[in-house]
Protein backbone atom coordinates (compact mmCIF):
# COMPACT_ATOMS: atom_id res chain seq x y z
CA UNK A 1 0.00 0.00 0.00
CA UNK A 2 1.62 3.53 -1.35
CA UNK A 3 0.92 6.62 1.31
CA UNK A 4 0.59 9.78 -0.47
CA UNK A 5 0.96 12.33 2.61
CA UNK A 6 0.86 16.02 1.32
CA UNK A 7 2.76 18.74 2.83
CA UNK A 8 0.48 21.91 2.97
CA UNK A 9 2.86 24.61 2.14
CA UNK A 10 3.29 27.61 4.19
CA UNK A 11 2.43 31.08 2.77
CA UNK A 12 4.20 33.86 4.16
CA UNK A 13 2.85 37.34 4.19
CA UNK A 14 2.79 40.15 6.57
CA UNK A 15 0.52 38.89 9.21
CA UNK A 16 2.74 35.59 9.61
CA UNK A 17 4.86 35.34 12.25
CA UNK A 18 7.75 33.16 11.34
CA UNK A 19 9.48 30.80 13.72
CA UNK A 20 12.84 28.46 13.29
CA UNK A 21 11.53 24.77 13.61
CA UNK A 22 13.21 22.82 17.06
CA UNK A 23 15.32 21.03 14.92
CA UNK A 24 16.56 23.59 12.62
CA UNK A 25 19.28 25.93 14.15
CA UNK A 26 20.79 29.34 13.93
CA UNK A 27 24.42 29.35 15.02
CA UNK A 28 27.43 31.63 14.60
CA UNK A 29 30.84 30.61 13.93
CA UNK A 30 33.37 32.56 15.98
CA UNK A 31 36.19 30.58 14.44
CA UNK A 32 35.30 32.20 10.83
CA UNK A 33 33.10 34.45 11.75
CA UNK A 34 30.48 33.28 9.95
CA UNK A 35 26.07 32.90 10.69
CA UNK A 36 24.93 28.97 9.74
CA UNK A 37 21.64 27.65 9.31
CA UNK A 38 21.73 24.20 10.67
CA UNK A 39 19.15 21.62 9.41
CA UNK A 40 19.36 17.87 9.23
CA UNK A 41 21.69 16.81 6.46
CA UNK A 42 22.16 20.25 5.20
CA UNK A 43 23.95 23.72 6.24
CA UNK A 44 22.74 27.21 4.71
CA UNK A 45 25.32 30.50 5.31
CA UNK A 46 22.78 33.09 5.36
CA UNK A 47 23.86 36.83 4.30
CA UNK A 48 24.07 39.51 7.04
CA UNK A 49 20.73 40.91 6.53
CA UNK A 50 18.95 36.99 6.43
CA UNK A 51 20.80 36.30 9.80
CA UNK A 52 19.36 40.11 10.56
CA UNK A 53 15.64 38.43 9.80
CA UNK A 54 16.40 34.51 10.98
CA UNK A 55 17.31 36.16 14.62
CA UNK A 56 13.94 38.05 14.72
CA UNK A 57 12.05 35.02 13.68
CA UNK A 58 10.74 34.07 17.14
CA UNK A 59 7.07 33.19 16.42
CA UNK A 60 5.79 35.74 18.07
CA UNK A 61 6.95 38.99 15.72
CA UNK A 62 4.83 39.35 12.49
CA UNK A 63 6.88 39.84 9.15
CA UNK A 64 5.63 43.70 8.82
CA UNK A 65 7.32 44.01 12.47
CA UNK A 66 10.18 42.61 11.56
CA UNK A 67 10.00 44.61 7.98
CA UNK A 68 9.56 47.69 10.19
CA UNK A 69 12.59 47.08 12.64
CA UNK A 70 14.83 46.79 9.77
CA UNK A 71 13.72 49.63 8.03
CA UNK A 72 14.28 51.40 10.40
CA UNK A 73 17.74 50.14 11.22
CA UNK A 74 19.08 50.61 7.87
CA UNK A 75 17.32 53.64 6.54
CA UNK A 76 15.44 51.34 3.64
CA UNK A 77 12.56 51.60 2.25
CA UNK A 78 9.84 49.56 4.08
CA UNK A 79 7.65 48.35 1.00
CA UNK A 80 11.47 47.03 0.07
CA UNK A 81 12.58 45.60 2.96
CA UNK A 82 8.76 44.05 3.47
CA UNK A 83 8.98 42.38 0.05
CA UNK A 84 12.24 40.93 0.21
CA UNK A 85 11.68 39.85 3.65
CA UNK A 86 8.47 37.80 2.29
CA UNK A 87 10.34 36.53 -0.62
CA UNK A 88 13.76 35.54 1.37
CA UNK A 89 10.95 33.75 4.14
CA UNK A 90 8.92 31.99 1.50
CA UNK A 91 12.05 30.44 -0.05
CA UNK A 92 13.02 29.25 3.46
CA UNK A 93 9.78 28.08 3.88
CA UNK A 94 9.64 26.02 0.96
CA UNK A 95 12.75 24.10 2.19
CA UNK A 96 11.36 23.77 5.21
CA UNK A 97 13.31 25.75 7.32
CA UNK A 98 10.86 28.10 8.22
CA UNK A 99 7.43 27.72 9.54
CA UNK A 100 4.72 30.07 10.39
Amino acid sequence: MTSTLQRTRTVINETSKPALPNHIKLRHDAGRGRWHVLAPERVFEPDEIAVEILKRCDGATTVAAIAELLAKEYNAPLQDILSDTISMLQDLADKGVVTA
